[in-house]
C-alpha cells in the first residue's frame, strides 16, 4: 500500500513538471497607453483623399486650377457652399463639435473678430505668407490667412441714370434725397459681409449713434434690404438682371469688370460703375483657415498653400473679381481696364470686436422692425 502511494506521488510530480507554464499576466506598467495605439491605416495608394472646403456662395474657381491641386495631391476637393459669408460662418460655428469641412474660405475683416473668438480655427503659418503684404495680415496667430481683397462700394446702372436724366449720387448724403426714393438695395449686415462692410462705412462717416439716424432716413426714403449679395445683385439690381427695380446696389468696385467679362455680347464699356467718393467704400479682405477637428490636416495645409500661391491667386480676378493678396501675382488686362479701386476707403473701426453685435442689433431695430 505504501509502495503504491509512492508510485502515485512520483507520477503526479512528473506530470506537473511536464505541463506548460501558465501565460504571464501583463502588469499595469506593461499595458501600452491609449495614445500609443496604432493609428488607422492611410487610404490605399491610388485612392484619393477627400478634402471638404466650406465657402460662401460667391466662391468660384476654374475647374482646371482645382484639378491641378487634386492631381498633384491625389485628392478630391468638395466645395460646400453655405450662403453669404456671415451665414456660412454661422454654419461653421454651430457645427464646430462635428465640423462639416476641413477648410473654411470667406471670412472677411468685418467678421474676423467673431470668427477668431469662436475658437473654430487652428493656427497654420504657411510658408507663402512671406509673399503677402503685412497690411493684410490681421491675425498674428495665423488662424486666418489673407487670400484676397476688394472695395465694397455702391454700384449704379449707367443706363438708368442716363435714361431718366438723373445725376448719379455723389455721396452717402445724396442717397437721402427724394429723387432716389426706392432706388437703393443693400444686404443685411447680420448675414452678408458686403452688407456689414457698408454698415461700417456709415459708422465711420456718421459716428455712433449718428449712423442710426442715417439708416432711419434711408429706410424712410424707400431703402430695400435683402439677405445676401447674390440676391441684391442678380435679382434686385436693374443693370445686372435687366428687370430689377433698383439701379443702386451695394457691391464691389470690381463688379463693372465682371459685367464686361460675362456679357453674352461683346462690350466696349461696362454698363455699371461704382461711386468712389471718399468714405463711401470699404476695403474688404478675405481669409482662409483650417477648422479645428479637420479630418485631413496635412491636405488642408496644402490647400491653404495652394490658395496663397500664384496660380490660384491669378485665377481669382476673373472668377471672383477680387484682387490677389500675393504681391507676386499679375492681373488680367480686362480686370485692370474695367475694375476700379477706391482712393479713400473706410477702415475697420478699432472697437469692432466689442461693438459688432450691438451695432447689428441696433441696426436691425432701426431698419427692419
Amino acid at each position: 500500500m505504501k509502495r503504491l502511494f509512492s508510485i502515485l506521488l512520483i507520477l503526479t510530480v512528473f506530470l506537473v513538471s511536464c505541463a506548460p507554464a501558465a501565460a504571464p499576466q501583463p502588469s499595469a506598467a506593461s499595458v501600452p497607453p491609449t495614445e500609443a495605439l496604432p493609428t488607422p491605416p492611410s487610404p490605399p495608394p491610388g485612392e484619393p483623399r477627400t478634402l471638404t472646403v466650406m465657402v460662401h456662395d460667391s466662391f468660384s474657381a476654374s475647374a482646371g486650377i482645382i484639378n491641378e491641386f487634386e492631381q498633384a495631391n491625389n485628392a478630391k476637393v468638395t466645395f460646400l457652399k453655405s450662403g453669404d459669408a456671415g451665414a456660412a460662418l454661422n454654419t461653421a460655428i454651430l457645427s464646430k463639435d462635428a465640423p462639416q469641412a476641413d477648410v473654411f474660405y470667406g471670412v472677411d475683416n468685418t467678421f474676423l473678430s467673431r470668427a477668431i473668438d469662436s475658437g473654430i480655427f487652428d493656427s497654420y503659418g504657411s510658408p507663402l505668407l512671406d509673399r503677402i503684404p503685412d497690411e493684410f495680415k490681421l491675425d498674428l496667430k495665423n488662424r486666418l490667412l489673407p487670400v484676397d481683397y476688394g472695395d465694397v462700394c455702391i454700384n449704379y446702372s449707367k443706363a438708368f441714370f442716363a435714361k431718366n436724366d438723373l445725376p448719379v449720387p455723389a455721396s452717402l448724403d445724396d442717397l437721402l434725397k427724394p429723387e432716389y426714393n426706392g432706388l437703393f438695395v443693400v444686404e443685411n449686415p447680420a448675414t452678408s459681409s458686403p452688407g456689414m462692410a457698408f454698415l461700417l462705412a456709415t459708422i465711420q462717416k456718421y459716428g455712433d449713434p449718428g449712423y442710426l439716424d442715417y439708416w432711419k432716413a434711408l429706410r424712410a426714403n424707400g431703402l430695400v434690404v435683402v439677405d445676401g449679395w447674390e440676391t441684391a445683385y442678380y435679382t434686385n439690381f436693374s443693370a445686372s438682371s435687366g428687370s430689377g427695380p433698383q439701379p443702386l446696389v451695394v457691391s464691389y468696385a470690381s463688379s463693372p469688370a465682371a459685367e464686361v467679362v460675362f456679357s453674352s455680347t461683346p462690350l466696349d464699356d461696362s454698363p455699371t460703375a461704382s461711386i468712389l467718393a471718399p468714405g463711401t467704400c470699404f476695403r474688404q479682405v478675405e481669409f482662409v483657415g483650417i477648422l479645428v477637428g479637420a479630418k485631413n490636416r496635412e491636405l488642408a495645409e496644402k490647400f491653404v498653400d495652394f490658395m496663397l500661391d500664384v496660380p490660384f491667386q491669378e485665377d481669382m480676378p476673373l472668377n471672383m473679381f477680387v484682387y490677389p493678396a500675393n504681391s507676386q501675382s499679375s492681373l488680367p488686362e480686362s480686370f485692370v481696364k474695367y475694375a476700379q479701386a477706391a482712393p479713400e476707403p473706410a477702415a475697420v473701426p478699432a472697437d469692432l470686436p466689442a461693438k459688432r453685435d450691438a451695432w447689428i442689433e441696433a441696426w436691425t431695430q432701426a431698419v427692419l422692425r
